[in-house]
């Protein structure tokens, strides 16, 4: 007697059909709440020569590599008059790496102390391998703070298929490109249509865009906001909304498809791109 056929098990069909990957940004992204780590290392190797930058101005080029921040930072007005009252000379190349070299260990000291993830970004990238979805991602750390963070973000659930440095390219950063598009080479994407940046600086949507991509901007979780997730608890309702209209501003102007507040709305900013791409819309 022939044995009775097994019924195969029906497969579940992903949610998002039409994407394949998506790259996220690190710091205020997937970990550190506010975008700490970068910002207040900052102000601390500024101080180190005597000049006082405040928090603000530290977020204001966030999402660069972090000699092009540096750089960056040195050509405004207050800052590049301080540093010229100070030295007797405006800033040049040479104190852009006297200060980068004193940011490097500064930062890789104390990168691991804002290494928590934001809230439900564990459970979104379950979700998002769940539905067969690459995960990339891109940082303006340099490897070595990279090398310190990663796996501690890891121990804590969150980790990347490919991870691109903010120095590893000789191409460049952001808003360049090519970080991006590294993701999608390594990660063997056919379509850069396919694939989604998320990011919480205006650098990295720019980024996104100009490598084909639909791009997600954070309004609450990292730069544009700028608050640990416990001052941005303690802020009334009217204060957040404000905020986070304020920032949703900065990143729809940058090119930002949607906006969310953080990666743990991201699911359903997918389906919404899916959606869209059923319906023939293209980044």
């Amino acid at each position: 007697m022939n044995p009775t056929p097994m019924t195969p098990t029906p497969m579940t069909a992903s949610p998002y059909p039409h994407l394949q990957a998506v790259v996220f940004d690190w710091a205020g992204t997937l970990v550190d709440h506010g975008s700490l780590a970068p910002t207040q290392i900052f102000v601390d190797a500024f101080a180190s020569f005597g000049i006082t930058l405040t928090l603000d101005e530290a977020r204001g080029p966030m999402g660069l590599s972090k000699r092009d921040h540096i750089r960056t930072l040195l050509e405004h007005a207050g800052l590049r008059a301080q540093w010229t009252a100070r030295f007797g000379r405006p800033p040049g190349d040479a104190d852009i790496d006297a200060i980068y070299e004193r940011f490097m260990p500064m930062q890789i000291e104390h990168v691991g102390r804002y290494s928590a993830p934001i809230p439900g970004a564990v459970e979104m990238l379950a979700a998002l391998r769940g539905a067969g979805l690459k995960i990339g991602s891109c940082s303006g750390y340099p490897r070595q703070v990279l090398d310190v963070l990663l796996p501690q973000a890891r121990a804590d659930g969150v980790w990347a298929d490919h991870v691109v440095a903010g120095d590893e390219l000789a191409a460049g950063g952001r808003p360049g490109p090519f970080m991006a598009l590294a993701n999608v080479l390594a990660l063997g994407i056919g379509d850069v249509r396919a694939c989604v940046k998320v990011d919480d600086t205006t650098p990295g949507i720019e980024e996104g865009r100009r490598a084909g991509m639909w791009t997600v901007g954070l309004s609450l979780s990292g730069n544009e906001t700028g608050l640990t997730l416990a001052q941005l608890q303690a802020l009334p309702d009217a204060e957040v909304a404000a905020r986070r209209e304020a920032a949703t501003r900065r990143l729809v102007a940058s090119g930002a498809h949607l906006v969310i507040d953080s990666v743990a709305q991201l699911p359903k900013a997918l389906a919404e791109i899916d959606a869209r791409m059923g319906r023939g819309e293209r980044p």
